[in-house]
């Protein structure tokens, strides 16, 4: 049975889920997206997701034609249609086609794309042991340059980072800002424990701020667990009791070395262990 793709206003055989070349979101990353997971049939935080997708399409005056009500609906058909309790949803929103030019006001019929399929972002094995992670070269877009608040198309700041992190034998890479702050790594917003308490980076150090990692704000204030966003140097990295990443994908992984240097035990923490159980029983209620 062929996966089935929403595009624009009806669920389409994945064959004919097609994009023109001259599409801008193709031709110059110029779109918007949302990654989105669903446990148990249930899309986790479908609300907060979608105002985040809207939003940034805002930023960048793209209007999305089809409303959040519709949009909604179809994320949780195209899940159906494909008998995906538990998936992973890309939600994608192009430009539309135009011609060959930056220009968007000669682009038309900007394209509405779901996607459901499985996902796993790393084996199983790096969540019970922990990452091992380096710090990329490539910096964090300048926000004056382009808001880190507006997820788009264009991901090739953080894929030449990741590259950088494979060739080093790592699976992820810690981004820093132009200040040479911690800002996040290549698809995860990260956290360290020092002294019990969590700390992880404001969204003016160049962030996204990520759906999990609120949720795991929440979860943390919840268990009485003292947390706060602060400005971190690599220094505060290497020095913590323990660090973790966060993602709609990665979900809570623990990371037990830094360029080199242990951290911590060399183990996932106490704390790491608790907000990823916190977490798991979360997306199953």
């Amino acid at each position: 049975m062929p996966r089935m793709i929403f595009m624009n206003d009806s669920l389409v055989p994945e064959h004919e889920a097609k994009v023109s070349v001259f599409d801008h979101g193709l031709l110059y990353g110029d779109g918007v997206f949302e990654g989105l997971r669903s446990y148990a049939g249930t899309v986790f935080r479908l609300d907060e997701h979608l105002d985040r997708l809207y939003a940034s399409a805002r930023a960048i005056c793209l209007e999305i034609p089809l409303s959040k009500d519709v949009v909604a609906r179809a994320v949780v058909d195209t899940l159906a249609a494909n008998h995906l309790a538990d998936g992973y949803v890309r939600l994608v929103v192009t430009r539309g086609a135009g011609g060959l030019g930056l220009d968007p006001n000669k682009t038309s019929n900007p394209q509405v794309i779901v996607i459901a399929d499985t996902i796993s972002l790393y084996p199983r094995e790096y969540y019970d042991r922990g990452l091992r992670i380096v710090t990329a070269a490539t910096q964090r877009t300048h926000s004056a340059a382009l808001s880190p608040r507006i997820k788009s198309l264009n991901y090739l700041n953080n894929i030449m980072a990741k590259l950088e992190g494979l060739q080093a034998g790592c699976v992820e890479a810690l981004m820093l800002n132009h200040k040479g702050e911690v800002a996040e790594c290549t698809g995860d917003n990260i956290f360290v424990v020092r002294a019990g308490k969590l700390l992880t980076p404001p969204p003016d150090a160049g962030i996204l701020e990520g759906i999990t990692r609120n949720a795991v704000l929440e979860l943390a204030d919840q268990a009485g667990i003292a947390c706060r966003e602060a400005t971190l140097v690599r220094h505060d990295l290497y020095t913590a009791d323990e660090c973790f990443l966060t993602g709609t994908a990665a979900e809570v992984i623990s990371v037990v070395e830094i360029d080199g240097r242990r951290i911590g035990a060399g183990v996932p923490g106490p704390v790491t262990k608790q907000l990823t159980e916190a977490f798991h029983s979360l997306v199953k209620r």
